[in-house]
Order: C-alpha cells, then sequence, then structure tokens
C-alpha cells in the first residue's frame, strides 16, 4: 500500500499547474461588511494631442456625466511628489529631468518636497468647509513645492478672481505659473482639475509611476527599433481606431469621442496591439518583452497608488482618469481588489 502512495504523491507532482485549484481572490470579500468602494475608470486622449481649434468647453458634456458619478476621489496620470522626490535623489538612475522642477515654489515656501507633503498631509487634516483665500493660497503654494501641480490648479480656480494674486508664500512667479496652467491642453488641467472644483474636493491624486519601466539596456535605439517593429505589425487596426479618434476629436463635443474610446471592441484592439505582437517578436535580446514587463509594472504600481488614496476610506467612490491604452489593466487588477466594484463607464457616459 506504502508503494502506492508514493506513486499517486510523484503523479500529483508532475501534474500540469492548470489542473491544480486555484483560489479565486474575487470571492474573499462576499460576505463583507460595510459599503463596498465604487471604481469608474475613464480612458481618455492626451488633449495635448488636439487640433490646434480645441476648445476647453468640448469637455463640458464628459464633465456633466462624470459630475453625476460623484467621486470623493479624483486620480490621475502624473507622477506624485514620493516619486519625483526618489527620481531627484537617484538622477543616475531616472535623470535629472524626470519630474519638473520645484525651485521656485522651494524658494517661497522654504520647503522640499518631502517637507511640503508632510505639511500639505497637515493642512488637509484641519481643512474647513468653507476656506478662505489665505487658507486657499497657501495650500497653492504647498502643492507646487509639493510637485502637485494639478491640486494646486485645483485651489487656484477655487480662488475669487480678485483673490488670485500672491500672498501667503504665492510668489508672483508662482502666480505666473498657476495663470498658465488654464492655457495647457492636459486632461489634468482641463477635466480632472475643474471636475473636482465642481465637486468642492481640495485636490487630486497622481498616481502615475515609470520608476518600473526606465529599462537598463545597454543599445536603447536598438531597444526602440525593436520595439517599434513589434508594433508595426498591427499597425493597420490602429490606423482605424486613430482615424476614426482625429475625426471625433473636431467637434465641438467631445462626449462622442470619450464613448468612443472607452468601447471594450476598441480597449481590447488596443490592448493586443500593446502585447501580442511584442510577446511574438524576435530579437536576439529579448528587448520587445522586456518591454512587456515593464509596462506591467507600470500598471501595477498605479494600481497600487490608486488603491492607498482610499485605503483608510472604504465605500469610496473613485474616478481613475488614465490615458485610454491603461484602461483594460486597470479594470482588470483594480476589479480584484477586496471590497471594490468597478463601475461601467458606458452607462456614465450615457
Amino acid at each position: 500500500m506504502g508503494k502506492w502512495k508514493n506513486w499517486i504523491r510523484g503523479l500529483l507532482l508532475t501534474l500540469p499547474l492548470a489542473t491544480q485549484a486555484q483560489v479565486d481572490l474575487t470571492t474573499l470579500d462576499r460576505d463583507m461588511v460595510g459599503p463596498r468602494s465604487q471604481i469608474l475608470v475613464l480612458g481618455t486622449v492626451h488633449l495635448r494631442t488636439m487640433p490646434a481649434s480645441f476648445n476647453p468647453a468640448a469637455l463640458d458634456g464628459v464633465l456633466d456625466r462624470l459630475a453625476r458619478f460623484k467621486p470623493d476621489i479624483i486620480t490621475i496620470e502624473n507622477e506624485p511628489g514620493e516619486e519625483c522626490d526618489l527620481a531627484a535623489r537617484q538622477p543616475a538612475k531616472y535623470g535629472p529631468d524626470y519630474c519638473p522642477p520645484t525651485d521656485a515654489a522651494r524658494e517661497a515656501t522654504g520647503l522640499d518636497i518631502p517637507a511640503a507633503i508632510a505639511e500639505v498631509d497637515k493642512t488637509l487634516k484641519a481643512w474647513p468647509a468653507q476656506p478662505t483665500p489665505v487658507q486657499r493660497r497657501r495650500l497653492a503654494a504647498l502643492f507646487l513645492a509639493a510637485n502637485d501641480r494639478a491640486s494646486a490648479y485645483v485651489q487656484w480656480l477655487q480662488l475669487p478672481e480678485a483673490e488670485r494674486c500672491a500672498g501667503d508664500s504665492l510668489s508672483a512667479a508662482l502666480v505666473v505659473m498657476l495663470g498658465q496652467f488654464g492655457k495647457r491642453n492636459d486632461e489634468t488641467l482641463q477635466l480632472a482639475a475643474p471636475l473636482a472644483v465642481r465637486l468642492g474636493l481640495p485636490r487630486v491624486h497622481a498616481v502615475d509611476n515609470h520608476t518600473g519601466d526606465k529599462m537598463d539596456v545597454p543599445d536603447i535605439k536598438a531597444f526602440v527599433r525593436s520595439i517599434e517593429s513589434a508594433w508595426a505589425a498591427g499597425s493597420a487596426a490602429l490606423k482605424v481606431i486613430e482615424k476614426r479618434q482625429q475625426v471625433l476629436a473636431q467637434a465641438p463635443d467631445l462626449l462622442p469621442l470619450y464613448r468612443y474610446i472607452n468601447e471594450p471592441k476598441g480597449l481590447r484592439v488596443l490592448a493586443e496591439l500593446n502585447v501580442i505582437p511584442a510577446m511574438r517578436a524576435k530579437s536576439p535580446q529579448n528587448y520587445p518583452q522586456m518591454w512587456v514587463a515593464g509596462w506591467e509594472i507600470r500598471n501595477l504600481r498605479m494600481v497600487a497608488n490608486i488603491r492607498e488614496t482610499f485605503r483608510e476610506r472604504p465605500g469610496a467612490r473613485v474616478l481613475v482618469i488614465v490615458g485610454g491604452s491603461h484602461k483594460p489593466w486597470f479594470d482588470a487588477w483594480l476589479g480584484q481588489l477586496q471590497g471594490v466594484d468597478i463601475v461601467d463607464v458606458a452607462e456614465t457616459l450615457k
């Protein structure tokens, strides 16, 4: 009998992993107590690519729909101050221009990025329901020192016109900077920040991350060429999507564009084009496969950063605004988190 037991045990050890029972992590919260968090992932175009005729008013229809979701938290595809500080301390690894400089804000406030982040957290913990212009100007300066420009702009927009001036750590140079933000075609400034203002939120949350996709390869030009060559295999399908987007981008109302770029069919095409050609591409150095690894690391770290924004707020309503190519990964991985439901963006944009 012992002989048979050993034979069976050995057979089980040789079975393919696919036949072994998997733990379904998505069901562990089925008996949870308390409210579930609702996450809406909005795929966006990068507004810097919009035609010269772009008018921010074209986003009004999108803003109206997103406001109905009533998010408590809005996340954006910018690097957080903590990451900027990390990169600044390791320029040999991440480069000298990983994030925009904070020199002007540091001079005005006397705070480096870590100190400014700590002061922002302290300020927001005691943030009143009706902040004074003095408090808003001070917080805007702190956000700029923390390398959180979008949140600084949220405070700037909530100031009455007459109060948008220097003072309370907000120097003349910083006032000029904030005034220029409104002229930039950037979804963080033209979509996320105005929505935060409309909802009365004090800030947005930067969640991007590039610490894991900066490739350490001996020939970066060869690396880029190999990726571009792999992607060329699926360029025909991509051109169809891009052509339709270009037409919709010319309209005075961008709601149809946002509905289009968030359609599951198009998102599936983008996901497949990002990964399949690269995984199948032949390269002596395996460069295309390295790129996919970096892409996954970036998305995983962004998802972790999003999770952190509502870690202490079970039941929060979270709006994630991110480039459309990230949305399939975000929906899949955020949807595996405990106590989280993914909201149908198509229903939101109706």
